[in-house]
């Protein structure tokens, strides 16, 4: 399996984009667009409530609840797809992960901001393990203190992209809405928590 290391500054990213062939994650896909219970919720954004630009629900395998942005989640348990996407991710990664946050991105409206993955239940050094299915979209990182030190990634169907170390202690990622017309792209992030 090819593997791409980023190589930025203060971080860990690997890159893997077939993590999955084509079949296998047009399969995935069609299983878990029907099979997630997707929802709606609101964050709270400066001390105002706003309806999130994506569709999410959150999967465990313990009952810890996960909070961002004055949001928590209670955890559903984890689906046999999604048990078997985490049992091969896994496998890859060499460490065993606890939950899932998936993410709907319905269009090119739908989005998500600048931020790090760094709450406190992640632990120290979180470990994050995100495959894409579907729509190909850009991820955007940029360094916390010189947003001039950035790097664009597009993330293709059936692609993993590992993020480790010290990655979100100096670092900031998003997936910004696009002009384009753009199918639906599924998103899984898989943490321990």
């Amino acid at each position: 399996m090819k593997e791409i290391d980023l190589k930025l500054p203060d971080s860990t990213l690997l890159y893997y984009p077939n993590f999955y062939s084509e079949e296998k994650s047009n399969i995935l896909f069609q299983e878990l667009i029907q099979k997630i219970k997707w929802k709606e919720d609101q964050i709270k954004i400066f001390g105002k409530l706003y309806w999130q630009p994506r569709l999410t629900a959150f999967y465990a395998n313990n009952i810890k609840t996960y909070s961002y942005s004055s949001l928590k989640m209670k955890p559903l348990p984890f689906t046999s797809t999604l048990q078997k996407i985490k049992s091969d991710i896994e496998k890859l990664a060499d460490l065993e992960f606890t939950s899932c946050l998936a993410n709907l991105y319905r269009d090119g409206k739908d989005s998500n901001g600048w931020h790090a993955d760094d709450e406190k239940e992640l632990g120290k050094n979180p470990i994050i393990a995100s495959l894409s299915l579907g729509a190909e979209r850009n991820f955007k990182l940029r360094h916390k203190s010189n947003h001039q030190l950035n790097h664009k990634l597009l993330l293709e169907h059936g692609s993993l992209l590992l993020m480790k170390g010290e990655t979100q202690h100096f670092w900031q990622h998003q997936i910004p809405k696009t002009q384009k017309k753009i199918d639906k792209r599924i998103n899984l992030t898989f943490r321990i928590l």
